[in-house]
């Protein structure tokens, strides 16, 4: 933990806290139907034309059931949309490499992962898809999820800005305004910078390196229709090849990792992620990159102090949000900085820390804030390799999704997510003081509490249910690569990113089968939608409450002691629930690393 790490840490939060403002102000334009920015001389006329292609009344606003069915539509026409194209990729053009057709089962997963704003990826980007599959495709969603994200949060915050209300906005108003105002404008910008700094972006077909010292390696074999062959026992079956040159990968690479960062997307062009130069080229990039995840997530809790006309209460999520962060960026920072103590029998002292899985140019401190960030947020980016962090190490970025990832959290999802938290934490401190609770002047009533609630257990049932099924099935076990603790870690952290919409990986994991493919589908599914119908049926529910007068016995939602109250909720009911499972994962590894002769 060297000084320069200390610097850049503060150098990120006062960045991040000075930009929270701006951002914050600029959201409240965009997300008034009625809001004025300085984009209106341009944009304003082609928002007009896109209502009316849409036959919208951007006037007319919708109910919480309406804006519901709205965006399950949306979101569900997109599904559809990408599949199609990822498996007619072959006839499409933009495709100077002649991919064929994504399998089935992966078309699906892919799908519904950047559907979802998950963007897990089960395959090799610059070996299975096109051009046109990771434009059109894939940063269509890029775009859209991210949009949809936002305005689930927005119309949770008009419901509890508005009372004696009967509609929370309208969701396709909301989809306009986010993408023509928001999102579109600062990616060109950011992408502009990105090229400036070395990253590729165009359309030209790979180049191939002749090798100065050919090797021979071993490469999965392959049947006569391309699909990897496999043995009994599901392994891949390997072959020894003669390499003597490379193929060097191109591609509009800075358009859509411009859009992975700032709408937490995630999902790299190349499979190497932000480790790759080409999507991470320099360490400048390397921080504005970390930077812009957490950077619209950050300004949402301005808006929201703005909207319901608390400013104080907007600081104190933020504060929790802060607090949370910093713990886990120190953990995590202390962990690799240690090392693997075993390595100490071999000749190699721990203390200057596991580089295993890092890049050189970033180092460990870059490294454990990249992940930090990446899993406080539902981004899941990554420029390290999760998996080879240390058992402490790799632990917070496994624990930072089961929290909810609202931590930040991705843009709108981070919001929402805590905003479920505050009326749960506001519900367990009235029942303490014994007096009804009451949030902003609304009564928190049993019906807001049994949607808050179920937004948190679907989220828990389906981590722990879809591990537990994986990992007592043939099918789960096939894909290990590691046996033990560390295996069970690699199945949780599968399922833990899928529910949580976040798509890191611990990448052990082989999970390109039907049904790694199916079931991590179905995680992402429930984790987004299952989580957002409710969300918005509270928005419903406090929308359409009375305001109440503040008494002397009213719980204040700011200060420190409100924001403490916050934390300890996240924690508690948060992760309690998962307490049991990562005992038997990273916190055990970390015994065994530490205090056993047992090799495992």
């Amino acid at each position: 933990m060297d000084l320069f790490g200390w610097i850049q840490l503060t150098l990120y939060i006062l960045v991040l806290l000075l930009l929270t403002k701006p951002v914050g102000l600029y959201l409240v334009s965009v997300l008034d139907a009625d809001g004025k920015t300085f984009l209106d001389p341009i944009l304003r006329p082609v928002e007009r034309l896109l209502y009316r292609l849409l036959g919208l009344d951007p006037k007319r606003e919708q109910d919480w059931k309406q804006y519901t069915v709205s965006m399950l539509a949306f979101s569900l026409v997109g599904l559809l949309f990408t599949y199609a194209i990822l498996r007619l990729q072959y006839f499409l053009p933009l495709n100077p490499q002649g991919f064929g057709p994504v399998r089935e089962d992966l078309a699906f997963n892919t799908a519904v992962s950047f559907t979802t704003n998950t963007n897990w990826q089960n395959y090799v980007g610059e070996s299975t898809l096109s051009y046109f599959s990771q434009m059109v495709g894939l940063a269509f969603h890029n775009f859209a999820s991210a949009a949809v994200g936002i305005a689930v949060a927005a119309a949770l915050v008009r419901g509890i800005a508005r009372h004696s209300a009967k509609t929370i906005g309208n969701f396709w108003v909301d989809l306009v305004r986010v993408n023509l105002y928001l999102l579109l404008p600062i990616c060109i910008m950011f992408a502009l910078f990105l090229v400036s700094q070395g990253m590729i972006q165009n359309f030209k077909p790979y180049e191939k390196a002749k090798l100065i010292e050919p090797a021979t390696m071993q490469f999965p074999k392959k049947d006569a229709s391309g699909q990897e062959i496999r043995d009994g026992r599901g392994n891949l079956v390997l072959e020894n090849q003669k390499v003597d040159t490379q193929t060097i990968a191109q591609g509009p690479t800075a358009s859509q990792v411009a859009i992975k960062m700032l709408g937490t997307n995630g999902g790299g062009f190349f499979n190497a992620n932000a480790s790759h130069p080409y999507e991470n080229p320099t360490p400048l990039s390397n921080f504005i990159q970390m930077l812009s995840i957490f950077l619209i997530p950050s300004g949402l809790t301005y808006y929201l102090g703005r909207m319901v006309k608390n400013q104080r209460h907007g600081w104190a999520v933020w504060g929790a949000m802060a607090i949370l962060f910093l713990a886990a960026i120190l953990i995590c920072w202390w962990a690799e900085g240690a090392g693997n103590s075993r390595l100490r029998a071999l000749g190699v002292d721990p203390a200057d820390g596991n580089m295993e899985g890092k890049e050189v140019r970033f180092g460990i401190f870059n490294s454990a804030l990249f992940a930090t960030v990446t899993t406080d947020a539902s981004c899941g980016a990554v420029n390290s390799m999760h998996d080879s962090f240390t058992p402490l190490g790799g632990l917070i970025p496994l624990f930072n999704i089961q929290l909810g990832e609202v931590v930040f959290g991705g843009v709108g999802a981070g919001l929402y997510g805590m905003l479920v938290f505050v009326v749960l934490a506001v519900f367990l401190t009235g029942l303490m003081v014994g007096r009804t609770p009451e949030y902003l002047g609304k009564k928190i009533e049993s019906y807001d509490v049994k949607v808050s609630v179920l937004a948190v257990m679907i989220l828990i049932f389906s981590i722990l249910g879809f591990s537990a099924w994986a990992a007592v099935s043939k099918w789960g076990l096939a894909g290990l690569n590691n046996a033990g603790p560390h295996g069970l870690s690699e199945i949780l952290y599968a399922y833990s990113s899928g529910t949580g919409n976040n798509g890191s990986a611990f990448a052990g994991l082989s999970g390109n089968t039907p049904w790694y493919n199916t079931t991590l589908g179905l995680a992402m599914l429930f984790g987004r939608f299952i989580m957002i119908v409710p969300v918005l049926a509270l928005a419903g529910s406090l929308g359409r409450k009375k305001l109440i007068p503040a008494t002397g016995g009213s719980f204040p939602v700011w200060g420190l002691t409100f924001t403490l109250v916050l934390v300890g909720t996240v924690l508690i009911v948060g992760a309690l629930t998962f307490l049991p499972a990562l005992a038997l994962g990273p916190i055990v590894e970390h015994f065994l690393m530490v205090g056993s002769n047992t090799l495992y």
